[in-house]
Formats: C-alpha cells, sequence, structure tokens
C-alpha cells in the first residue's frame, strides 16, 4: 500500500457513518495488540479550543524534553497534519504502512462477523499505533466529538483530563441542552484522576462536578482573573497568569491567553505527576506554540486574516477579538460554512461588526 491507496482506503471508510460508541475501538486495538495501553496521556475535550490547547501543552511538553505525541481533527491543508511527534507530522510512508497493518486487523474483523470500523476509528487506531512504535514519552490527545464514546476515550486513564469551553455544537449527537453536551465532554473524566477545565457556566459546572465527585477525580476550574494582558497586537500578546509573569504567545485574542493559562494549569498537574517541566519550558513553549487557521495572519497589507470558527460561541470569541484589535478598521468578510452548523446564528453575531459579506456557493 502506497500513501495515495492508504488516504483512498481511510476517505473510503467514511461511508460507514460516524458512530459513538467504543465496542468496535476495543475489538480493533485488541486485534492490534493494543499499543495505546502502553502510552501515557493527556486527553483534552471541549466545543472551542480544543486545538489551541493541545499546541500550547504539547509545544511545552516538547520543550521540556520529551518525546510528545499529538492526535488532533481535522487537518487543514494534508493529511498528515493530523499525527505528529514533536510537530513533525507521520511521513507517508509510516501513514502507509500503518494504514496497511490497520487494514489487515480490520479484514479480520469483518471476517468473523464483526462490524467495519469507522473512518476516526481507524485513523485513531494509526495514530495509536504510530505512537506506540516511536515509543513516545506523552500523547496529547485531542477528543474527536463529544468525548464518553469518543474513539480517543477507548484510553484506560490520563494523566490530566482538559476541558476547555462547552457549548452547543453537533447537537443531533450529543443533545440539545448544554447539561447533555456537557455529559458527554465530561466521559473523558477517569477514576481517581485530575481535570483541569475553563470556567463554564453553572449549568455546565454541575454535571462536571457530579461527574468528578462520582469519578472520584480531583476538579480544578481556572481562575481567568488571574490573567492580565499586558500588551497586544497582530504580532502576538503578552500576559502574566498568576506567578507567571509576561508570558508570549503568537496567537490572538483574549481567548487565546485563556487557553494558554489552561495549558499552563494543566503543565502544573502534570509536574505532580513526575514530569519535569521548568519554567523555562512553560515559556518558551507558550512562545513558540502555533496553531494554524485561528486568527491568522496570512498577510499584512492588506490585513487579511484566517479563522476557523465554526459555531457561535467561536464566532462570538472572533467577533470580541477584531473588535478590540481593529476597533475602528473595516472589516470585510469572506466566509464559508458547512451547511451542518448554526449559521443563521453566526451571521447575526458577525453582521453588526461587518463592512461587506462575500459567500460563493
Amino acid at each position: 500500500m502506497n500513501y495515495d491507496e492508504a488516504l483512498e482506503y481511510i476517505h473510503g471508510t467514511l461511508k460507514f457513518g460516524v458512530k459513538l460508541g467504543l465496542k468496535n475501538m476495543e475489538r480493533l486495538l485488541d486485534f492490534m495488540g493494543n499499543p495505546h495501553k502502553k502510552l501515557k496521556y493527556v486527553h483534552v475535550a471541549g466545543t472551542n479550543g480544543k486545538g489551541s490547547t493541545v499546541a500550547f501543552i504539547s509545544s511545552v511538553l516538547i520543550e521540556a524534553g520529551y518525546k510528545v505525541g499529538i492526535y488532533t481533527s481535522p487537518y487543514i491543508e494534508r493529511f498528515t497534519e493530523r499525527i505528529k511527534i514533536n510537530h513533525s507530522e507521520i511521513s507517508e510512508s509510516d501513514l502507509a504502512r500503518i494504514t496497511g497493518f490497520v487494514k489487515d486487523k480490520v479484514d479480520l474483523m469483518v471476517a468473523k462477523g464483526e462490524n467495519h470500523p469507522t473512518e476516526f476509528e481507524i485513523v485513531t487506531a494509526i495514530a495509536f499505533q504510530y505512537f506506540y512504535e516511536n515509543v513516545c514519552d506523552v500523547v496529547v490527545l485531542e477528543v474527536g466529538l463529544g468525548g464518553r464514546y469518543d474513539s480517543t476515550n477507548i484510553i484506560d486513564s490520563s494523566l490530566v483530563s482538559v476541558i476547555t469551553t462547552i457549548s452547543y455544537d453537533h447537537m443531533d449527537k450529543l443533545g440539545d441542552t448544554l447539561s447533555k453536551i456537557a455529559f458527554e465532554k465530561a466521559g473523558i473524566i477517569k477514576e481517581n484522576g485530575h481535570v483541569i477545565m475553563y470556567p463554564q457556566t453553572e449549568e455546565v459546572k454541575k454535571v462536571i462536578e457530579r461527574v468528578c465527585t462520582e469519578k472520584n477525580s480531583v476538579l480544578e476550574i481556572v481562575d481567568f482573573s488571574r490573567i492580565n494582558l499586558l500588551k497586544y497586537g497582530v504580532d502576538g500578546q503578552v500576559f502574566d497568569f498568576g506567578e507567571y509573569k509576561a508570558l508570549e504567545i503568537s496567537l490572538l485574542g483574549e481567548h487565546q491567553a485563556r487557553n494558554a493559562a489552561v495549558a499552563v494549569s494543566a503543565c502544573k498537574v502534570l509536574t505532580g505527576k513526575g514530569l519535569s517541566i521548568s519554567e523555562y519550558a512553560i515559556r518558551k513553549g507558550l512562545a513558540n506554540a502555533r496553531w494554524p487557521g485561528r486568527l491568522e495572519v496570512v498577510c499584512k497589507k492588506p490585513l487579511f486574516l484566517l479563522e476557523g470558527a465554526h459555531n457561535p460561541q467561536g464566532v462570538h470569541m472572533l467577533c470580541k477579538a477584531l473588535c478590540g484589535y481593529f476597533p475602528d478598521r473595516r472589516k470585510i468578510f469572506i466566509m464559508g460554512v458547512l451547511k451542518d452548523k448554526d449559521y443563521t446564528a453566526m451571521v447575526k453575531e458577525i453582521a453588526p461588526i461587518a463592512s461587506q459579506f462575500s459567500c460563493y456557493p
């Protein structure tokens, strides 16, 4: 199997749909020898901010000297972006080889009368195998959809579970209330674990607190009042967070300073779990973190930003950032949204600050 054949096989399994549940994943990994059981994890769930938080945490761990597996979704330009070790994407040859290995196991499953795994299950299995083969010290694992029945939640334990903002999205699969959605996200909380959480609405907070009590897990809600923004501009921002003074990040927006604070809090938990993470690693890791497609400056003359917000909460944060950074500048939007998103609410959020919209079918 070559790289193109691997992608053709992976994308060809899209026909098996999206099926929340862990039975298929458990069986596939059994056939593979359970590579996921031989790794340590930081598990990140939430509606918005997951990817940025993963970028901050993984960058800090890399600066601390660890070999870090990074699993994210979806990709922007190349499929291999989804599976990385220390920022380096999986090679096309490794992806092809491991996909062939996983396909053989899938064929055995199907021959025994078991269900065919979905695309996301197969990709997640490929990632686990790659991280296992390369003996990663830590894997920073981003949830794909929800949490409780997401394929990534096949892991037995995590060094720390991180929950970013929770709001309305994927309601057809996760539920039509914040309480239901929060319960699905809380599924990543493990017995006797430690949870770092972005401040939430009272409705969401009660759900997370209840699950933490049931699982005997420590819950730490990050105190954003300890953030003091010192400087910001199109090249990045500088802020204090508690005892950490003048932290620098290149990602734009108040929400990114908050995501960075969540990452710092998670890293402090990791130090309590035996990892060695210095203040220098935290500073350099945050400064070096990159996450494309999030208020990304792709051109300065004229100023052109790329943003992947795809739900009302994300668009609200986008508008807040644009008004803060560019209060007196005309804002022209070139916009495209998938039809299953709440684009009506998104446009209503943007419209008051927009000078012009361009949308193409």
